[in-house]
């Protein structure tokens, strides 16, 4: 199990773990089967990148005690269902697609790996993002602005909404390339739009008279210098969720930005 340190978040995690122990489960860090997150998205974040190591045996169950969870099926209201559905456990689940995040340094010699589950920034703070953008080996445009946002399709709810990204159903398993305060006047363009990548192919990101620059993996900061390129693809691996009270994706987006059914008392 995996939580937050809210007071909200102590108290479901508490009561879960009794709930757990009593049913003769084992709660442990080693090896798990399953990994439950109790807070929000955030925490669910924090339990992926602890464990994504080990995705092909993992499936990761989400409690929201937060305000928005758009990966957590389950409420603190319903945990004794929850470990109800454990107990008739039938090893089913859904999965989503994941970055892959690849990290190039000028000497070649170096290379780094990540995985996201939302999404992979690009950020200068002390000046203007210069770089030259590639789909595939082809160089698409040259980049001028505050920065870049990678998002994969679940994670494009995330912040790749709020710089005008448009939402994907996770079943397309394609990138998508949003642009931050991008530079456009009659010396320089860029596209200025939302770009949505097929899955068979990928984003290269070269910077460009830039020593350094701020990259994130969904709530982790990195910064970084030296680098020759980014590549950015679709992931082999995959998260697994256990199905067992999964919402569909469009009913987590309603809920989350318009609540139409709620104020409508539907």
């Amino acid at each position: 199990m995996v939580h937050n340190y809210t007071e909200e978040s102590l108290k479901v995690s508490t009561r879960l773990k009794k709930l757990l122990t009593d049913s003769s489960f084992t709660i442990g860090k080693q090896n798990p089967q399953i990994v439950i997150s109790v807070g929000g998205d955030g925490t669910l974040l924090s339990a992926f990148h602890r464990y994504a190591h080990m995705l092909d045996q993992v499936r990761f169950i989400g409690v929201h005690t937060g305000h928005l969870g758009f990966y957590t099926d389950w409420r603190e209201y319903n945990i004794e269902a929850l470990v109800e559905s454990l107990e008739n456990d039938t090893g089913e689940f859904i999965q989503y697609p994941l970055l892959d995040v690849e990290v190039v340094y000028k000497n070649k010699n170096e290379t780094k790996h990540f995985l996201a589950l939302n999404e992979s920034t690009i950020k200068r703070v002390d000046g203007t993002l210069v770089c030259d953008v590639y789909i595939k080996e082809e160089h698409f445009e040259r980049f001028r602005g505050d920065g870049l946002c990678i998002s994969t399709p679940t994670g494009s709810t995330g912040y790749n909404k709020s710089v005008g990204g448009a939402v994907l159903h996770p079943r397309l398993e394609a990138l998508q390339l949003t642009e931050m305060a991008s530079l456009n006047n009659r010396v320089f363009r860029t596209l200025s739009s939302p770009l949505i990548i097929a899955p068979d192919e990928w984003i290269k990101i070269r910077p460009i008279d830039t020593d350094n620059f701020t990259l994130t993996i969904d709530q982790l900061v990195s910064n970084e210098g030296n680098v020759d390129y980014l590549r950015f693809r679709i992931a082999s691996e995959r998260i697994r969720f256990a199905q067992y009270q999964h919402t569909h994706f469009w009913d987590r987006v309603e809920d989350a930005f318009l609540g139409a059914k709620k104020n409508n008392g539907n």
